[in-house]
């Protein structure tokens, strides 16, 4: 296995959650199948970070800082970026402005969603041309994430929550993911052990997590007093009959052995 092929890739995902009228829901949108990671997969909006993620002037002038370790500005980006292409969902304000788009106002900008997705255009760019401020303020860090080191593709992914801007909805592209909702966690999680969803590893245990908050308010409280600790899961081929992940307890998830039947990776 090369280098390149191991090398851990920056990325970001964002778990945008509203209060629903059963409770705390979570947009996740599902992966065409013909992507070759996590095809079919309900999941939350993200994907590598890209070169615009860490233009210094975005900072400088595009953005309202984040509660959060200055070395996560790039991967704050990124989570903002993927969101507006994935789901449409835009945590920006119009410069100067103290609220967040409107969702009619974030619906002139879909035309940049595809640019953005294929590298053609950046945030800066759709910033300087559309006169927006990028809510960092608003994203608070959730989890961490590495992928084993025996997989041949790995990621370094900083998961964030956010709460969803008041009035918009959110809709997936069409190319990446082909289908979209809000979903409770716990129902998501119940449809999963249902075989009715396919949903990766990772994004279990973050919809684990963020089950046992009731409401937004109580989600984004809990998140910003937990400790976000960095979790690569091990596998462990001789402590049980059958093979296991282990993450570590201190993460929080309630769970520090997976038999690798119910991962799913």
């Amino acid at each position: 296995m090369s280098e390149a092929k191991n090398a851990l890739r920056p990325s970001s995902t964002v778990l945008m959650v509203r209060d629903g009228a059963a409770g705390l829901e979570v947009f996740m949108v599902k992966r065409n199948h013909a992507i070759d990671f996590a095809s079919g997969a309900m999941v939350f909006p993200g994907g590598k970070l890209a070169d615009g993620d860490s233009d210094p002037v975005l900072m400088g002038r595009h953005a309202r800082p984040g509660n959060f370790d200055p070395t996560l500005t790039s991967y704050a980006f990124g989570a903002i970026r993927e969101a507006f292409e994935e789901s449409g969902l835009l945590l920006a304000r119009a410069k100067g402005d103290g609220t967040l788009l409107s969702a009619a106002r974030v619906e002139t900008l879909g035309h940049w969603r595809e640019p953005l997705n294929c590298g053609e255009k950046t945030l800066r760019d759709m910033a300087e041309t559309e006169g927006l401020d990028y809510a960092l303020d608003t994203l608070v860090p959730f989890a961490h994430w590495i992928t084993p080191e025996v997989m041949p593709k790995r990621f370094d992914t900083w998961f964030f929550l956010a709460p969803a801007p008041a009035d918009q909805v959110g809709v997936h592209d069409g190319s990446e993911s082909v289908e979209s909702e809000w979903v409770g966690a716990q129902a998501a999680l119940d449809d999963w052990e249902a075989k009715t969803r396919t949903i990766v590893f990772a994004t279990r245990m973050q919809l684990v997590k963020l089950a046992r908050a009731r409401n937004v308010a109580d989600a984004v409280a809990v998140t910003k007093q937990d400790t976000v600790v960095d979790v690569m899961p091990v596998l462990d081929k001789t402590s049980f009959a059958e093979p296991h992940l282990r993450i570590p307890a201190e993460a929080g998830y309630g769970v520090t052995e997976v038999p690798l039947s119910r991962v799913g990776m």
